[in-house]
């Protein structure tokens, strides 16, 4: 997952190295449970590389939650609970965590985290709905492509199957999920089958909120050393273009918000699926024939 780093309700709060969250998550109160990420495999990410993963004090951070309380506790209305797949904590952490956030903050209405679809998985159906009755109402889940070489090729842990599977338990459970995927993840040798896995696996996860990235290759991630040595090519623009409009106009998602308005994008999109699908298809269509500017180069970021 590619995102943007921490800039929020964060002012002396006890954090380890680099803090990452969602963009939808600018206005939320932060706190680091665990510290990196349980998998830290996957080639094209290095946000978790320099942290060895492993759950973060109860106690440090019950205190957290209680000095944000002091600072911010009548402003903060979501908790985004880090780090990278911080739903891996077993419920001996979760719970209390959830109930001194609904203690402490009085007008909280969202709670949420990253996850991976084995970190759904591993828990039962009762612990799920557990979580879900103590307050913790979204995922954050990248598969990035539902494409089963290209989830193999990037080392993602878990199968477009399984994935699916992991939504429907989410759903189950009340939870709300948002799905990220990677634009061009496939490279030029599958991008056409990128974007169609990916068109299939956004309709079997049925997400609340789906957004496209564009990937990145970033130095000293396993992806650069495959550029680098010819295994892999990042797909052109028009491309990666072409594999958004694939993407667009062939998932079938019951109602969900889509954005593309992450810095790395060249062609910031929003609205809903799949009421807007036509309105989108044919701006992705009028930029592929130039006549939409894109954003620069200089302009893009993680």
């Amino acid at each position: 997952m590619f995102v943007i780093r921490l800039h929020c309700l964060a002012a002396a709060m006890r954090y380890e190295g680099k803090l990452y969250r969602p963009p939808s998550e600018a206005d939320a109160y932060i706190l680091q449970a665990t510290i990196g990420c349980s998998w830290n495999k996957c080639t094209y990410c290095d946000m978790y590389r320099d942290k060895q993963f492993r759950l973060r004090d109860l106690d440090a951070a019950l205190e957290d939650i209680d000095m944000a309380a002091k600072r911010y506790g009548r402003r903060i209305e979501k908790l985004f609970v880090a780090d990278g797949d911080a739903l891996k904590m077993p419920l001996e952490h979760w719970l209390p965590i959830l109930k001194r956030a609904q203690q402490r903050f009085p007008k909280l209405r969202r709670v949420s985290c990253y996850a991976m679809a084995k970190n759904v998985l591993e828990k039962s159906d009762d612990e799920l709905s557990q979580l879900r009755a103590n307050g913790l109402s979204m995922l954050y889940i990248g598969p990035e492509s539902g494409d089963p070489a290209t989830l193999k090729r990037i080392a993602k842990g878990s199968t477009h199957e399984q994935h699916v599977e992991a939504a429907r338990r989410a759903h189950a459970a009340g939870m709300k999920l948002s799905v990220i995927v990677l634009l061009g993840i496939g490279g030029t040798a599958r991008s056409r089958e990128h974007a169609e896995a990916t068109a299939k696996l956004v309709t079997g996860m049925d997400p609340a909120f789906f957004a496209a990235l564009t990937t990145t290759v970033v130095p000293t991630t396993p992806l650069m050393k495959l550029q680098t040595t010819g295994r892999f090519e990042l797909p052109s623009i028009d491309q990666m273009l072409l594999e958004l409009r694939t993407i667009v106009d062939q998932s079938r998602p019951t109602g969900a918000v889509f954005r593309t308005n992450h810095a790395s994008n060249y062609l910031p999109l929003g609205g809903r699926l799949p009421r807007d699908r036509a309105r989108i298809v044919n701006v992705i269509d009028r930029a592929l024939a130039g006549k939409i500017s894109l954003r620069p180069e200089w302009a893009r970021g993680l």
